[in-house]
């Protein structure tokens, strides 16, 4: 848990440097060590496998299939954000998803922009548009690209087409468990 805590602190905190095209926050989450683990998996890819051409730029762009482990109790809300640490100019955030139901254990594939999600609200990606936007690196090595699953201990009074970092700095102090799938992605 202590590697998985340090990572997501290591994830808060190159986002807060201004990567990617995403709003910095000003405050990071520093509870992150104290959250306990979700297990997060999908039917879609493998972790640590290569993230199949349906679910990127280069094929359909459609969100692949998520799931996690029941969060610990007190969860109000989940929130899924989905990054590119490799991207040439810092983090990218390729899909935010926030104040899912607390109950909700996953996410069918091909989630759409417009898809209703029980409450459950789709920010702004560094793409600039509303909902995933599948991995696109540049041709070259591979990206690794992350899965993250935030329990929450409420719901966050954020506007609809949030971007990442505002999402990113609302979580503070709220986060009571954090899980992550991790894929990777290669153009040539």
């Amino acid at each position: 848990m202590a590697a998985l805590a340090a990572a997501a602190v290591t994830s808060f905190a190159l986002l807060a440097c201004g990567g990617g095209g995403s709003e910095s926050p000003t405050v990071l989450p520093q509870d992150m060590a104290a959250a306990a683990e979700l297990t997060v998996h999908s039917s879609s890819f493998q972790a640590g496998s290569d993230i199949p051409v349906e679910h990127t730029c280069d094929g359909n762009d459609a969100s692949p299939q998520l799931a996690w482990s029941p969060p610990p109790p007190g969860t109000r809300s989940i929130v899924i954000i989905v990054d590119d640490p490799d991207a040439p100019r810092g983090p990218f955030i390729h899909w935010t998803l926030y104040n899912l139901p607390g109950d909700l254990r996953s996410l069918d594939a091909g989630v759409r922009a417009n898809t209703n999600l029980d409450g459950g609200i789709q920010g702004e990606n560094d793409f600039g548009r509303i909902g995933y936007g599948g991995p696109c690196p540049p041709a070259g090595p591979a990206h690794e690209y992350r899965f993250w699953v935030y329990a929450l201990a409420e719901t966050l009074s954020l506007e609809p087409r949030s971007k990442g970092g505002q999402v990113i700095a609302a979580m503070r102090g709220r986060v009571i468990a954090v899980g992550n799938l991790s894929g990777t992605y290669t153009r040539k």
